[in-house]
């Protein structure tokens, strides 16, 4: 049995989970599992889900705790009702693999009935961190095991608002309170929105946060068939799968615990059923971001191609997110010297989604070692605030190397130019990517390339100035300092790229979006590639012109400035709209937020973005309407 000593060192990482026993580890998720549905957590969701359960998983597999539905521990009377309807919990996927998976098995139970996958329509809702319950209009009962929960129609005695006034009777779903109003008037006295949460459904009397909740209707019961949601067919689905994901997430002013999806066709879902603990037919997909702790080997230092120096921390192998991971970047050395990061060490390691693995932090610290000289070209080091830099730009290998790799990966229309041809050019006398350009098929078999792939690298070479390519993406390619993507097409719809080159400081700064310190360090940036830049130009590339802010019709339009988003089939392309209002000084987005000024509509929209926009009062307009008030 635990001590309360040790289930504290445990929840603050004090105790290392690859230290617990079984019996200990089994323990803790257990008492983890229960202080939360009680509404009182001793971890974050985060930790328990991506740390404590898949150890757990991995050790003891077939444990009944792993196969049961997570019941309710919510302290009330031993006596429990029968609910109307079984509410089991939701299978979990952290991966778009995962989600694939899902939707294998759907079309593999559609076939057997011969439903064709046309037909299946997916829905998506949030999925909110509340206290789950059923409305059948008479009762609200607590989930409880997912069979038998308990009476706490007392809510709706108290007060409580169901969400959008609707009606009683509408089934599952949470109580919950709005995040904005847990952060402005509770976020001091509660630690969570779900310590707050339990207090609402208790049998004792209600304390005065409860109460001013429920008077504010901040406090609701939001059933599921309230919730903004996302409806489409499985192409649809997989084709806008993250956009309907960043929806659904920004689309309610509640804590939420990811996203559900789940089949509509009632069918299909009479057909495929349930297991023991979960629906088969809905899943909720939740970002990944599996932890782990972990033991550090060592730490390395690596150069990039601004000369700025990262530390790598070579790992104890570990798998993450199905992948078996080896080393995680440091950041810099700032944190290195703050945390404690060395060989020896214990961090704490997140890997999301299907991205790099990061260092969360250092649980146990040990003796840092700061190099002193570059490792590629041994320059002495110097720090420009947190970061250790390389001073030798124009003589360091690696840095020499890493542009040149960059250019060809932000350029992204060639193949065969990755570090390995770009090392070996490099040992050849290769120092810039316009020289890269000016060579043939004779001079890269002198330099030891075979005659095929010698001839294979000079066609890419050909593809990739025949190819049309935006002109911001190949200035971007450069790689200059605060000229990104976005910050290139910004600075091209003000000016042509040839003009560009001989802006002074001023002009870059009086562009919307650059300060005066982003200006300079813009303006030395393109003087260091303009002679880089002209060669290239010289040997000629179908660049695709960013359309210039139209003046003489910027300023008298009604959307000037204004942030706008296109969603819908539309008349003509989107994508000549989207350029024809960027050419008007007009800010176009992909998805709807608070600071959207208006939606602009065409056929066949999707209703979450119908919905996000009327919840932020984003004025909507078809397509006929917006060009009409354009007026050009």
């Amino acid at each position: 049995m635990l001590t309360k000593i040790q289930i504290k060192d445990i929840a603050n990482e004090n105790i290392l989970v690859s230290d617990l026993s079984d019996s200990d580890l089994l323990d803790f998720c257990i008492l983890a599992n229960e202080r939360y549905r009680s509404g009182k957590p001793i971890v974050t969701d985060e930790n328990y889900d991506f740390i404590f359960i898949p150890e757990l998983k991995k050790r003891l597999p077939k444990h009944p705790f792993l196969q049961k539905v997570e019941a309710e521990n919510e302290g009330f009377s031993d006596e429990k009702i029968k609910l109307p309807e079984k509410m089991l919990s939701t299978d979990k996927a952290y991966t778009w693999n995962e989600i694939e998976k899902w939707l294998e098995r759907i079309t593999k139970f559609s076939d057997e009935i011969s439903i064709p996958q046309s037909d299946i329509q997916i829905k998506g809702t949030a999925k909110l961190d509340g206290f789950a319950g059923y409305d059948d209009g008479n009762k609200l009962f607590t989930r409880g095991d997912g069979n038998k929960g308990s009476d706490i129609t007392r809510v709706f005695q108290r007060g409580l608002s169901i969400l959008n006034e609707s009606e009683r009777g509408q089934g599952p779903g949470e109580i919950v309170v709005k995040r904005s109003y847990f952060e402005s008037h509770l976020s001091s006295h509660f630690e969570y929105p779900r310590n707050f949460q339990a207090s609402l459904i208790k049998e004792k009397e209600l304390d005065n946060f409860a109460r001013d909740a429920i008077d504010a209707k901040a406090a609701l019961f939001v059933p599921f068939k309230q919730l903004p949601f996302w409806q489409g067919s499985i192409s649809e689905f997989k084709n806008q799968f993250l956009d309907i994901v960043m929806e659904l997430e920004g689309g309610v002013d509640f804590d939420i615990d990811g996203v559900v999806f789940e089949i509509v066709n009632p069918e299909l879902k009479a057909y495929m059923g349930s297991n023991r603990k979960f629906h088969r037919w809905q899943i909720a997909y939740k970002e990944n971001k599996e932890k782990a702790q972990v033991k550090v080997i060592s730490v390395t230092a690596q150069v990039g191609r601004t000369g700025k120096i990262t530390p790598v921390a070579e790992l104890e192998p570990t798998q993450l997110s199905g992948a078996t991971i080896y080393r995680a970047t440091g950041h810099h050395y700032g944190l290195v010297r703050e945390q404690g990061l060395g060989a020896g060490s214990v961090v704490e390691l997140t890997r999301s989604g299907m991205v790099i693995p990061k260092i969360n932090k250092v649980l146990k610290t040990a003796e840092v070692d700061i190099p002193l000289n570059c490792p590629s070209c041994n320059s002495l080091l110097i720090w420009d605030s947190d970061f250790l830099m390389c001073p030798n730009v124009n003589a360091c290998q690696d840095q020499i190397v890493g542009k040149m790799i960059y250019f060809f990966r932000i350029l992204a229309n060639n193949d065969g130019f990755g570090q390995a041809t770009i090392q070996k050019l490099y040992e050849e006398g290769i120092r810039q990517v316009s020289d890269i350009y000016l060579l043939n098929v004779d001079k890269l078999v002198s330099m030891g390339f075979g005659d095929k792939t010698s001839q294979n690298l000079i066609n890419q070479l050909d593809r990739s100035r025949q190819e049309s390519i935006e002109d911001w993406r190949f200035l971007a390619a450069f790689g200059v300092q605060r000229l990104g993507m976005g910050n290139c097409e910004n600075l091209l719809k003000n000016y042509s790229i040839e003009k560009v080159f001989n802006l002074s400081v001023d002009e870059i700064a009086n562009i919307d979006g650059f300060a005066e310190l982003t200006a300079e360090l813009i303006f030395d940036g393109l003087l260091s590639i303009k002679s880089q830049y002209e060669v290239l130009i010289s040997g000629g590339f179908d660049l695709e012109k960013t359309l210039l802010i139209d003046d003489n019709h910027a300023n008298s339009n009604a959307f000037y400035k204004k942030k706008i988003v296109f969603t819908g089939t539309m008349s003509q392309s989107r994508s000549d709209l989207e350029k024809q209002a960027k050419s008007l000084g007009i800010n176009v987005a992909k998805t709807v937020s608070s600071k959207t000024d208006f939606l602009i509509i065409g056929e066949n929209v999707g209703q979450s973005k119908m919905n996000k926009a009327k919840n932020h009062n984003v004025k909507i307009l078809s397509e006929s309407e917006y060009l009409k008030k354009l007026n050009i």
